[in-house]
């Protein structure tokens, strides 16, 4: 029995037609969004001056400077060319000792004052639009500025010194976990949440005791994220007068002293290798105790 259609046309035609339509859209839309990305891809060339020819140019000149910054050990006397490298390997030790700390210390800062205001920068948490909105400006203030800009700042406030580094890693670290954390309070289960609220629960109360529970190990997972970006940012705070391993770069780079250069990149790049290895076993830890806990 042939089906009824408004305006008495085929189906099968209609449908076809409506495909048709369809496709030609989809191609228009796919054919501008391309357009779209060239202009933009080819805006951003000309403004960043990329120029194939002079990149090719110029990697001779790096290896030429990575060559000259690797030291010469021999294989007669390999230990003795080591230590000869590394002659002030107790001073860079304690300088970035100085550095983890800071990333340390800053981290700590940051990830309290973001646990502190996530739960007003989560949409469908926040207890007024006003805490809302002053929130989430807070954080996008707090991880927009750079780091070193906030350094500067510090330094120039406070005098050079370890200090300035971790009060800019704090609010830098403030407004990138704020963000996250928002984010992860708004996927949290409403049941918890709505049980609470009906059970006579104020807004604190069941900020604590509804989604704190479910979203703490994720947020142990991100602040160890930031743990690792924040040694990283503090060994390159130091260039700018906020202490640490950064200030020796800074400066053995300024008097060329090329075998210094590598000997502390070395340095960094161990040290960093051994945290991140570190804080990476402890986050896949936390993210699979999070879900056999909440089937308890």
């Amino acid at each position: 029995m042939a089906v009824a259609v408004a305006g008495g046309g085929d189906p099968v035609a209609l449908f076809e037609a409506r495909y048709r339509e369809l496709r030609r859209r989809k191609a228009l839309t796919t054919g501008l969004g391309a357009l779209l990305f060239v202009l933009t891809f080819g805006a951003s060339a000309i403004v960043g001056e990329v120029d194939p020819g002079r990149f090719a140019a110029g990697v001779p000149n790096i290896l030429d400077y990575v060559h000259r910054t690797l030291p010469e050990i021999s294989a007669r006397q390999p230990l003795t060319d080591i230590g000869e490298w590394y002659w002030a390997i107790d001073i860079w030790l304690l300088l970035m000792l100085d550095t983890v700390l800071m990333g340390f210390v800053g981290t700590l800062a940051g990830t309290a004052v973001a646990l502190l205001f996530c739960f007003h920068a989560a949409a469908n948490l926040a207890p007024t639009r006003w805490s809302f909105w002053l929130a989430r400006r807070g954080f996008e203030f707090a991880r927009t500025v750079p780091e070193l800009v906030f350094a500067l700042i510090f330094v120039f406030a406070f005098g050079p010194g370890p200090f300035a580094g971790v009060l800019a890693i704090a609010i830098h670290s403030a407004g990138a976990l704020g963000k996250l954390f928002a984010e992860v309070n708004e996927n949290a289960d409403p049941r918890p949440i709505d049980a609470l609220a009906a059970a006579g629960a104020g807004w604190t109360e069941t900020m604590r005791f509804a989604v704190l529970p479910q979203v703490l190990p994720n947020f142990l997972s991100y602040g160890l994220l930031r743990f690792e970006i924040n040694v990283r940012a503090a060994s390159v705070l130091g260039i700018v007068g906020a202490g640490g391993i950064g200030e020796e770069l800074y400066l053995v780079v300024r008097r060329f002293l090329y075998s210094d250069i590598s000997a502390i990149v070395l340095l960094i790049l161990i040290t960093v290798s051994l945290i991140d290895m570190g804080c990476e076993r402890l986050r896949h830890g936390l993210i699979e105790a999070g879900p056999a806990r909440a089937t308890r």
